[in-house]
């Protein structure tokens, strides 16, 4: 267990090299075999989690630049454990739905070279360590847009690349002022996170290095008016790229809201609340009304994905445990979802090729398994009690409402539309009679497809009944990161707000 983080972060990528020595014919059970493997590792990884330290473990250190404070330094706590699962299970599940056979090869070693940097994301302790994955991940995504994908790929590609490169440029400014800054206070270089947390910054700078971060993090996530690039990316997107991409890439901008902005910058953030908490309101009810107006599938899943994030965005900045704890669990819980209806529509899209509603109906008395599967999917995603998706909901409102009953309510709103508009969606495709002949010919669900979806339906059932063990794991680091942000406060009126918002405890 010494080095486990290193193996887990590097493991896909060496198996990924040893992958241009592997046949075409063999290469898809062999990317297989390496993400059960790395799977198995970050369940390891997770058995050995102590649940009673809500601090770093595993950590991993030694010197890369020392002069300049850059080192190699790893960790995980509640707050990422559970992401980096949550990305090597996806990985495996998108793998082996994979329908795709042109070069295969080569989109199978751009995937393992993803699920590298994605897991260091979430796992660097060291920001210069953080930020070059961070940037590496933009890769192999404008990689498989760009190849596999469908119509204006290379128009998406591009504009993904732009977007996301754009915001993280400001970041690096940021990261760099940020550890000159620490040279200021203490006379030697560090870019290590939990050497920043100690570092008191003055309220103005904490304003400009917020907003540094926040742009990056913003369009990453994506926040609105940031959100453009999204639809473009997931419809022209092959069925494997936009799995990793909803499930896991849109992680990466509100992980780094907890991880980052909220304990660096405590006075920043709470000065920021009410604007960004207006921003996630109109993420919520503008994109489940664009996804209302949606004809294509993957779009209508892709505009859900924004209202989402914008819970999501709602509950981290209730700067309280429950709804921190509950934007977390809802990020594992959107993940999951938004990834098996990405494959849902992948596997109508094979054997149609089109995603649009018009062109269905009546599939549930053609196809009555795969009906029931997008029906329980569907469910979690409409957050119906004891489904994966009411937990994280109802957490991260139950946090706002402690900041404001008014705006609580009208994210509410926005959950009512998106109920409306999958309903829709699932009664125009399923329901009724089959219009169109061709669709009394599609076959049900193969064995490859159950094998990939049936964990995630299993997984929106178990975890909407009994979600605590996965609570229990996060809530703890979150209240930790809380202590240190009200340590850290400089302003009274943000130590009163974080000591009356968190007045009555987090989750048990």
């Amino acid at each position: 267990m010494e080095h486990i983080l290193t193996l887990i972060v590097f493991f896909p990528f060496v198996a990924g090299l040893f992958g241009f020595f592997v046949n075409k014919e063999s290469i898809k059970v062999f990317g297989i075999s390496v993400a059960v493997i790395e799977f198995l590792l970050t369940v390891i990884l997770w058995i050995g989690f102590d649940s009673s330290n809500a601090g770093y473990q595993f950590v991993e250190y030694f010197p890369l630049i020392s002069q300049f404070g850059i080192n190699y330094y790893m960790g995980v706590d509640g707050i990422s454990l559970f992401l980096v699962v949550l990305s090597t299970f996806m990985t495996l599940v998108a793998l082996i739905g994979l329908s795709i056979t042109k070069d295969i090869k080569n989109l199978i070693i751009t995937v393992l070279f993803l699920e590298m940097t994605l897991v260091g994301v979430f796992l660097s302790l060291d920001m210069i360590l953080f930020y070059i994955f961070w940037e590496l991940s933009l890769i192999p995504m404008l990689y498989i847009i760009g190849a596999w994908g469908s119509g204006q790929r290379i128009y998406a590609a591009i504009k993904f690349f732009l977007y996301t490169f754009a915001g993280s440029a400001l970041m690096l400014v940021g990261i760099l002022y940020l550890g000159y800054q620490y040279y200021l206070a203490t006379g030697t270089w560090s870019f290590s996170v939990p050497d920043w947390h100690l570092l008191v910054l003055p309220f103005h700078t904490q304003l400009w290095l917020f907003g540094a971060f926040f742009l990056a993090f913003a369009v990453k996530v994506p926040m609105f008016p940031f959100h453009t690039w999204l639809p473009y990316a997931h419809g022209q997107a092959p069925t494997i790229g936009s799995v990793l991409l909803a499930a896991v890439m849109l992680k990466m901008g509100t992980y780094a809201f907890v991880r980052f902005s909220l304990p660096l910058f405590p006075d920043a953030s709470l000065y920021f609340l009410y604007p960004i908490a207006i921003i996630a309101i109109i993420m919520v009810i503008y994109a489940a009304m664009v996804a209302y107006a949606q004809e294509d599938m993957k779009q209508v899943i892709a505009y859900s994905s924004i209202s989402h994030m914008g819970i999501i965005i709602l509950g981290i900045f209730a700067l309280n445990a429950e709804g921190i704890t509950g934007a977390i669990f809802l990020m594992l819980s959107h993940g999951i979802v938004s990834g098996a209806l990405f494959l849902l529509v992948g596997v109508i899209y094979d054997r149609r090729h089109t995603k649009m509603m018009s062109e269905f109906g009546g599939l549930a008395t053609v196809m009555p398994r795969y009906a029931t599967i997008f029906g329980i999917v569907l469910f979690g995603a409409v957050g119906l009690p004891l489904t994966i998706g009411f937990v994280g909901e109802f957490l991260s409102l139950l946090g706002f409402y402690k900041v404001s009953w008014l705006m609580t309510l009208l994210a509410g709103t926005g959950i009512i539309l998106g109920a409306v508009y999958m309903l829709v969606l699932f009664k125009r495709s399923f329901f009724g009679e089959v219009t169109h002949e061709e669709n009394r010919k599609l076959k049900d669900l193969d064995k490859k497809e159950y094998v990939a979806l049936i964990p995630l339906v299993a997984l929106v059932v178990v975890l909407g009944i009994y979600p605590k063990p996965i609570l229990h794991d996060i809530d703890m680091s979150v209240k930790k990161m809380i202590v240190l942000m009200e340590h850290k406060a400089l302003l009274p009126k943000t130590k009163e707000f974080l000591i009356r918002v968190n007045s009555t405890g987090g989750t048990k």
